[in-house]
């Protein structure tokens, strides 16, 4: 963008309003990602990244997503990815019951109205059962230590446990809503797209540090990254802004005695209508089944049976794994273009 387009940007008034309440917005949320949950041993979690393996694996993948808020398990450990879950349920429900569809074809402003309360309102038993289920994972990855003291739902622990359950649960309802601020005041409909962007670059200073510690070869790491990272974006620019233009012709009309030649003409279709939300909609169905299978700590401990096999195929270093992205990816793409 040229120097003069980036003045007429800021010399717009609604423009430079919508950015300065967008940026305000996204330090909101990196500061209340500062905000620890209470009841949990800040040092045991931040063990768990240097231990190794398949843990190791799924505790760096939600760190990076989450933008380091599970290393230091703050409030905001969830990210908004529980409103993502629900929005994927209730989308796939649409074609599925017939009423539902109908009312959105007939009315679709009121619909998506509709779908945006169900969307919230599973949210919340959503993001109470991740809670659980990231609690329940982080544990058994330190089986020899203690996360949560006490972590229960009877006697003495039922307080704290709902202490920090309430947290999580809040702190991801906050970042919802910051997202939906951002969209109605800031950039529109780019909210929760814009958090998990903020959430994902936030690490990139510290992992920057640590790249330029190393005196040997520090510097070319640096510039290989930063030349990997400038062909992905043109990469990404290229295909976004890809058109695929389809010929239409008008009939011509009569007018009077006359009749008007036919008009030749073309429909520009994106190449990515979906955009990013496929590759957000794979990541966090494929975090669910690891969640899950948090929930039977036992059958994890012992290091075999189905559960196990779940958890350590789905904790991203799984063989398994970058097929079944692959695979969901493509589904969501197609499914998604559909409902559009």
């Amino acid at each position: 963008m040229k120097r003069s387009a980036w003045r007429y940007l800021w010399m717009s008034e609604d423009i430079r309003k919508k950015l300065i309440i967008t940026i305000l917005l996204l330090v909101v949320y990196r500061l209340a990602a500062t905000i620890p949950v209470p009841g949990v041993n800040r040092d045991v979690i931040a063990s768990i990244a240097t231990a190794g393996g398949a843990g190791s694996g799924l505790f760096g993948l939600l760190d990076l997503l989450s933008g380091g808020t599970i290393s230091n398990f703050s409030i905001l450990a969830m990210g908004v990815y529980p409103y993502i879950t629900s929005q994927i349920i209730i989308q796939l429900l649409v074609p599925i019951i017939p009423a539902l569809d109908r009312r959105l074809k007939d009315n679709p402003r009121e619909g998506r109205v509709l779908m945006e309360k169900w969307t919230t309102m599973l949210t919340i038993p959503m993001a109470l059962l991740s809670a659980i289920g990231q609690v329940n994972i982080f544990q058994t990855m330190v089986q020899t230590s203690v996360l949560v003291t006490p972590f229960g739902f009877t006697g003495a622990s039922l307080l704290p446990t709902l202490t920090i359950l309430v947290s999580m649960v809040a702190g991801t309802m906050f970042g919802i809503w910051l997202g939906q601020l951002i969209s109605e005041f800031g950039i529109p409909n780019q909210g929760l797209s814009l958090i998990i962007f903020a959430g994902i670059v936030s690490s990139m200073p510290s992992n920057l540090i640590s790249i330029l510690a190393d005196k040997v070869n520090g510097w070319w790491m640096l510039l290989l990254i930063l030349a990997i990272l400038g062909l992905t974006i043109f990469a990404i620019v290229f295909v976004q802004q890809g058109r695929r233009h389809v010929p239409v012709l008008f009939p011509g009309r009569r007018v009077g005695n006359r009749m008007s030649m036919p008009v030749r003409s073309n429909l520009p279709l994106m190449v990515n209508m979906a955009g990013m939300i496929p590759l957000i909609f794979a990541q966090t169905f494929l975090s669910f089944p690891a969640l899950l299978a948090s929930w039977f700590p036992k059958a994890l401990a012992t290091g075999q049976g189905f559960w196990y096999w779940i958890y350590s195929n789905f904790s991203g270093t799984g063989v398994i794994y970058p097929i079944i992205f692959f695979v969901l990816v493509v589904a969501f793409s197609f499914f998604y273009t559909d409902v559009l």
